[in-house]
């Protein structure tokens, strides 16, 4: 079961997977011409999560079990099994959790709800080795991959295997290798290693389950967490989430909420952009002042500004008004309708004017404007500046700044994207977590809304009340995890798609589209649960591709 062969096929000789071992006849069956490498790359249990995950994400079974088989040949290593690891005592609030890892009676899904960074939850890890186990661990990007490496390493001892896109195929296939033969490692890595077979698997830990990352792109567009959960199911090992903010997705599921103190992210100054007189800058004087004092005083600074993808936030510029869309609520994109509901944009619904001020800035207008306040104080991440302005994916690159400014929070929060709140919420808690804690450290937010949940829930450093709410309002509205949306996008020749798709959703589910891309056209599917229209969708999809169009299935997409 799970061993890599060859068989032939057309005239050639091409790789196959050992999916099931009978006793049978023969008839009709061509004999396997080789087998390749020393191991197998799956066995019956990972089997069925990796072809629960084909048919969940609407992909060839091959390429969902080639997802847990390494770039080369695995060959079995030649050493044994690492050495012991050194004796950690589990966090008091993990202790339930980790006690029964390590006797293997499989827990409720568990959310910690603190900063990964905050590595006292690695001592969990220390009784799963105890018992002879292994345990996964999967992070977002390799330089947090690294990073969380050397403290594992710091406090269990080397039986630390990291995993990352940066490393050659031959040390990855040497990290597959390694785990797959012995247990006893904690294995490290990227979302890749969560298909990964690691010898007797008792734990698998997910930080920050909620970002973006933790998704694929591609078809498959498997979730991490959707993956784990399955593979827990069947294979039994248990499963603890960490970050500040777990998912409106994670809440649905059931998982046990364990807090690790009373505040997920340090203390929270709001500043109310209605105070300001209409056409100030993009820094209101009380942030100013924050930043100046900080500075003298030989403190760090970070500016956030938002990601590329988030149009700016405008306030109108006679009433000071928030521009939203007068039917949805949204914040409108730049152009002539609210992207979300089409709604046609009209004036400032308070007093009738036509002109609006932009709130959000790219990191270039910060630095303009910041740069002709403080000089050459500021700078870019990894400029080595007292303030430095960046984005989401800076935050890796920085930690334990004393201030922590966000220019506009309204931007990320009033996005079209029903997932915008959570969204936000889970980017402004990483921002957080980069000021360390203490007296004066602090996050600081602009808004012109400061009544806002999402103001509140900063405030208050607890996302629960928060997430709850988006959570019922996706109930009560039908959006996931309360339903299933998935995607079509196909770029090439498929001239009877939409009439297809019609014929399969009668009545099984919501068809809306065909939208027009820039390479081709898009449709949007809505349904309780879609399985039957995912099960139809299978020979359609590679009837269109046969055809020679190009076609992308997006299950419970991140953006609409």
């Amino acid at each position: 079961m799970g061993s890599i062969v060859r068989v032939p096929l057309g005239g050639r000789r091409v790789r196959g997977y050992v999916v099931e071992l009978a006793d049978r006849p023969p008839d009709r069956l061509k004999p396997i011409g080789g087998v390749s490498g020393d191991l197998p790359v799956f066995g019956p249990k990972l089997r069925d999560a990796l072809i629960w995950a084909a048919h969940h994400y609407v992909a060839p079974v091959s390429v969902a079990l080639e997802r847990a088989a390494p770039p080369n040949l695995p060959s079995r290593p030649a050493g044994k099994g690492p050495t012991d690891s050194h004796p950690v005592s589990p966090p008091a609030q993990l202790s339930e959790w980790s006690e029964a890892t390590s006797r293997r009676h499989r827990r409720p899904v568990t959310a910690l709800i603190a900063s990964w960074e905050d590595t006292g939850w690695i001592g969990a890890l220390g009784p799963v080795l105890g018992s002879g186990s292994s345990a996964m661990v999967v992070v977002a990007t390799a330089a947090e991959v690294t990073l969380l490496a050397q403290r594992t390493r710091s406090s269990l001892g080397d039986v630390v295997v990291e995993v990352t896109g940066d490393m050659d195929d031959a040390a990855i296939t040497a990290a597959w290798s390694k785990v797959a033969a012995d247990p006893g490692w904690v294995v490290i890595g990227t979302p890749r290693i969560a298909s990964w077979p690691i010898a007797d698997l008792a734990a698998a830990v997910v930080l920050e389950e909620g970002r973006r990352a933790m998704k694929d792109r591609q078809t498959p567009t498997v979730s991490v967490r959707r993956l784990l959960m399955t593979r827990s199911r069947l294979e039994g090992f248990n499963q603890l989430y960490v970050g500040p903010t777990p998912s409106v997705d994670l809440l649905a599921a059931g998982a046990e909420l364990v807090r690790s103190g009373p505040r997920a992210w340090p203390l929270v100054e709001v500043i109310d952009r209605n105070e300001e007189p209409p056409g100030r800058n993009l820094l209101t004087d009380r942030a100013r002042a924050a930043i100046r004092s900080t500075v003298d005083r030989g403190g760090s600074v970070f500016v956030f500004t938002h990601r590329r993808g988030y149009a700016p936030a405008f306030r109108c510029a006679d009433c000071h008004e928030l521009r939203r869309c007068p039917t949805c609520g949204s914040r409108p994109e730049p152009g002539t309708a609210c992207t979300r509901c089409g709604t046609p944009a009209g004036p400032c619904s308070n007093c009738g004017g036509r002109s609006f001020q932009p709130l959000g800035a790219g990191v270039g207008r910060v630095l303009q404007e910041a740069r002709s306040i403080f000089g050459d104080r500021v700078g870019e991440v990894d400029d080595g500046r007292p303030i430095v302005v960046g984005t989401e994916r800076d935050l890796a690159s920085v930690a334990g700044v004393d201030v922590a400014l966000v220019v506009d929070v309204d931007g990320l929060a009033l996005g079209s994207n029903y997932r915008a709140g959570e969204e936000a919420l889970r980017i402004l808690a990483r921002v957080a977590g980069r000021v360390r804690r203490g007296g004066g450290h602090r996050l600081i937010v602009q808004t012109s809304l400061p009544g806002q949940p999402l103001v509140t829930a900063l405030r208050r450093g607890d996302p629960l009340p928060l997430l709850e709410h988006e959570l019922e309002t996706r109930r009560e509205m039908g959006y996931p995890p309360a339903s299933e949306i998935l995607v079509v996008e196909i770029r090439g020749e498929a001239r009877d798609a939409d009439r297809e798709l019609r014929e399969l959703l009668e009545g099984e589910g919501t068809l809306l589209g065909p939208a027009a891309t820039p390479s081709g056209q898009r449709w949007l599917v809505q349904g309780g649960t879609l399985g039957p229209v995912k099960l139809g969708l299978r020979p359609l999809v590679q009837r269109w591709r046969d055809a020679g169009a190009t076609v992308r299935i997006d299950v419970d997409p991140l953006d609409l």
